[in-house]
């Protein structure tokens, strides 16, 4: 049986691969950082336990743990826990900024890092980096998250390249809007981290970005169900040659070509207007 580590799969994307990949025969390693949905996950049939990004230990003690349950073989980790915190860069406070990283893009290098070699002796091996359109292209009010998925951009083609001929493969997949809990849950990082009351642009909190967090409202235009990531993540995991990229949602493909053909100046014309 084939086995996959997941991370953040609490909710949204990470839960629905978690799933599917246990219809599909794989062995899911489903984990999560709040111990409560472990155990919820564990009475749904999966096999999950405590993985938390912010925290060395518990990295290390999940990879430990993902080898005593699968034999001491991996042959796929699919990154996918992120949160996000809303507020324009200049209320953006430092340590905020550092948490996102923290969570985003540290933690994936250090769970990363710690499976490699397994992958490395066994000779083959799959990691999957969950990234978004916003490591594309740059929107409002989304500083935090942009800057981690640009630099997990960055650092995920580099592995590509420094991995290529080891039978490890590394792959990026681009997702849109997708139905999550990502705004709902970005919502206490916000109001611990921004103090919009005190911004410069506390009237543009007021008739924008609050609004947006705290009203219910319908699906974004172009959003699409988890499975629509689950689809690629499956072709990603289980061809014999997968894509460097997995572009998921029409504005995925829309801004992602617009950035290559746009003179910078023209494509914020557009951008402003998201």
């Amino acid at each position: 049986m084939r086995s996959v580590l997941i991370t953040g799969c609490s909710s949204g994307i990470g839960y629905h691969a978690a799933h599917a990949l246990a219809k599909r025969n794989w062995h899911v390693l489903a984990t999560c950082r709040n111990p409560d949905d472990c155990v919820r996950l564990q009475a749904e049939g999966l096999d999950s336990f405590l993985l938390d990004l912010n925290d060395a230990a518990s990295i290390q003690q999940a990879v430990q743990e993902t080898l005593t349950r699968t034999g001491g073989r991996l042959d796929a980790l699919f990154n996918n826990g992120a949160f996000a915190l809303p507020g324009a860069v200049e209320d953006l406070p430092t340590d905020g900024l550092r948490a996102v990283f923290e969570t985003n893009l540290f933690g994936w290098h250090e769970l990363t890092r710690a499976v490699l070699p397994v992958m490395r002796a066994q000779g083959h091996g799959r990691i999957v980096q969950n990234s978004s359109v916003l490591g594309l292209a740059a929107l409002k009010w989304r500083g935090a998250y942009v800057a981690s998925k640009f630099a997990l951009e960055g650092l995920t083609d580099v592995m590509r390249l420094e991995l290529a001929g080891t039978g490890i493969d590394v792959v990026l997949i681009e997702p849109g809007p997708i139905t999550s809990r990502i705004r709902e849950n970005s919502i206490p990082h916000f109001e611990r981290w921004i103090n919009w009351q005190a911004s410069a642009r506390a009237d543009d909190y007021r008739d924008t970005l609050l609004a947006r967090l705290y009203e219910k409202s319908g699906p974004d235009f172009f959003e699409l169900p988890p499975d629509a990531v689950t689809k690629r993540l499956i072709h990603a995991l289980e061809s014999r040659r997968p894509r460097a990229r997995y572009p998921v949602t029409t504005p995925t493909y829309l801004l992602g070509g617009l950035r290559r053909i746009l003179p910078t100046r023209v494509l914020d014309m557009i951008l402003q207007r998201l």
